[in-house]
């Protein structure tokens, strides 16, 4: 992979000039300091605003659910991506939209915590680590607890992986290189897809970490974007700023790909 400055990023996908790349560059990020891989599948071109940053391994929060949903899928821990599949313990938690049962697809849209939680603990501690090893996961980290590893908590170490190694397992994800089969894939490809325009398709995985005081303190993006046969493999993490979180970050993405007429 060719690693180029953002400035080239932007010439790259568009023909601006570079004064200008860089200024809506600015613009784009907010004020974060975040962390912005874009691999080009089909130039091999990797775009990164910030090696350091991208390389900084952090909980990837909600978007380890990429992966919690394949195992449980390979597993058969889930049947299908409509059918009944958690059936809600009537704890009444934060956020209305995991008060209820919901199929794979909800629970996905909606990012449920207990739900996934429920099927890390189905999955058990000696499966998830075989599968968490396999794929080359971060840190590889699972011993803060089966139901809790990947999540962002002040009194725990959790499993970390940085923007670079998102990227990089999204890339052999793509690409059949993980052992996951390709009927699973296509289930969870159905699941990831955000957003779709005249001019592209977005896949992606939000993830949103807290600190002591229950304020946002990470915000995370990652997936890919397909876009008249070409597929662009992103991550993005945002911290400091105000409340960063993984819906900001995404809009960070969105707004990077529009800008550039490709989304």
């Amino acid at each position: 992979m060719r690693i180029k400055a953002i400035a080239l990023f932007f010439c790259f996908l568009l023909p601006a000039n570079t004064s200008f790349a860089q200024e809506i560059d600015k613009v784009l990020l907010r004020g974060y300091d975040a962390a912005l891989v874009i691999y080009n599948r089909t130039t091999g071109e990797t775009i990164n605003i910030g090696p350091v940053r991208s390389s900084q391994r952090l909980s990837p929060c909600s978007t380890f659910k990429i992966y919690n949903t394949l195992i449980g899928l390979e597993l058969a821990l889930i049947k299908g991506v409509d059918e009944p599949w958690y059936h809600w313990d009537g704890v009444k938690r934060g956020i209305e939209g995991w008060n209820q049962d919901l199929t794979l697809r909800e629970a996905f849209k909606v990012s449920a915590v207990p739900a996934y939680q429920t099927l890390a603990r189905d999955i058990g501690e000696i499966r998830m680590k075989e599968y968490v090893e396999k794929i080359g996961y971060g840190s590889k980290d699972i011993s803060a607890g089966i139901d809790i590893f990947w999540l962002s908590r002040p009194d725990t170490t959790s499993i970390k992986i940085s923007a670079d190694e998102q990227v990089a397992l999204l890339n052999k994800l793509l690409d059949g290189k993980l052992p996951f089969s390709e009927k699973n894939v296509a289930i969870l490809r159905d699941i990831m897809q955000a957003e779709k325009t005249d001019k592209g398709t977005l896949y992606g995985k939000t993830g949103s970490g807290m600190g002591p005081d229950g304020k946002g303190n990470l915000g995370w993006f990652v997936g890919f974007l397909e876009n008249n046969g070409k597929t662009y493999v992103f991550a993005c993490n945002i911290l400091g700023g105000e409340n960063p979180s993984g819906k900001t970050a995404r809009t960070i993405i969105e707004n990077i790909f529009k800008s550039q007429n490709l989304l």
